[in-house]
């Protein structure tokens, strides 16, 4: 079933879905279980799974020169959505990205997820490497989400990229795109980046999710704009609480988001991570109610070092 259906057909409100990260190599699925086992008696409408490639990192040799190697620190997205969707019998949705990725990578990715039955993909270009300035596409990959939107719809309609057909084309998949009501941090003003939005729509994204934000009114504002620029697809918030001292800052910077003055002004009061957390807690649920009140009953929540944040959140909403 396709997000916008799950969506539309949700009887209960508000609905949530939830954001996770695969485990780092090496660590075993136990701790992202017991945070999924705490959210799940809220029902979550679906899971969006994190997609990390390879990054350069570098390290050092006995004689004390380094070498550059690429590594991949969390794989597993595609066995990751697979797990939780046989333990919650939840539907999942795997990021798809342009980032580290090559075409043909992104071929495999598609035809694994069919092999699993799972058709609904959240595509992003993704972040720019750490050590690069400037996004840079791999070999063969793509700059922008719209070359990954043009190879999956050339896929549903049964041809690999390199334009040989498919003998046997699976079940089509269905997908969603990111939006920024702060704008993306790259895009050089709003304008040009809500047409970005349009173009993914008219590519075929059934919805958009949004850039996390602490200011409702910017999200109101986007949603006003899009509508007039004639987006017509469902764009659900996109909300993070934020649960330790130091995310106070480093959200905000990492992400792009500005606090408006009354949160900023209070979390200079914040002296510890217990501090910080009750106060993303009672920011968090102050944020969705307003979204609520006015109409707005499908939120996403961030959940990375906020799970139990979210949860506190969701049993306020409920």
């Amino acid at each position: 079933m396709r997000v916008i259906d799950l969506l539309s057909n949700h009887r209960e409100r508000p609905a949530f879905s939830i954001e996770v990260l695969p485990p780092l190599k090496g660590n075993g699925t136990e701790s992202l279980f017991r945070q999924l086992d705490k959210m799940s008696e809220f029902n979550p409408l679906y899971i969006n799974i994190t997609t990390h490639h390879s990054e350069y990192v570098y390290r050092e040799l006995p004689n004390g020169q380094f070498e550059r190697q690429r590594v991949r620190r969390r794989p597993g997205t595609i066995a990751i959505a697979a797990a939780i969707q046989k333990r919650y019998a939840t539907p999942v949705i795997p990021h798809v990205i342009c980032s580290g990725a090559t075409r043909e990578d992104i071929e495999y990715e598609l035809i694994d997820l069919q092999f699993l039955g799972i058709s609904n993909l959240l595509l992003l270009r993704g972040d720019k490497a750490p050590e690069d300035k400037m996004f840079t596409a791999t070999p063969n990959g793509y700059d922008h989400t719209t070359g990954l939107i043009e190879q999956v719809n050339r896929f549903n309609e049964g041809f690999f990229y390199n334009g040989e057909p498919i003998k046997h084309p699976g079940e089509k998949f269905h997908f969603g795109v990111a939006a920024y009501p702060e704008k993306h941090e790259e895009s050089p003003n709003i304008e040009m980046d809500m047409g970005y939005l349009k173009l993914k729509q008219d590519l075929g994204a059934d919805y958009a999710v949004t850039q996390l934000f602490y200011d409702n009114k910017k999200y109101f504002r986007f949603v006003e704009q899009a509508r007039k620029m004639g987006i017509t697809i469902p764009i659900i918030p996109g909300i993070k609480p934020f649960a330790k001292l130091s995310q106070i800052t480093q959200v905000p910077k990492t992400f792009h988001c500005d606090m408006p003055l009354e949160l900023a002004t209070e979390a200079m009061k914040c002296r510890s991570d217990e501090d910080a957390r009750a106060l993303g807690i009672e920011w968090t649920t102050h944020q969705c109610k307003e979204l609520i009140n006015v109409g707005i009953d499908n939120i996403h929540f961030y959940t990375v070092s906020a799970a139990n944040s979210v949860v506190e959140v969701a049993k306020k909403l409920l």
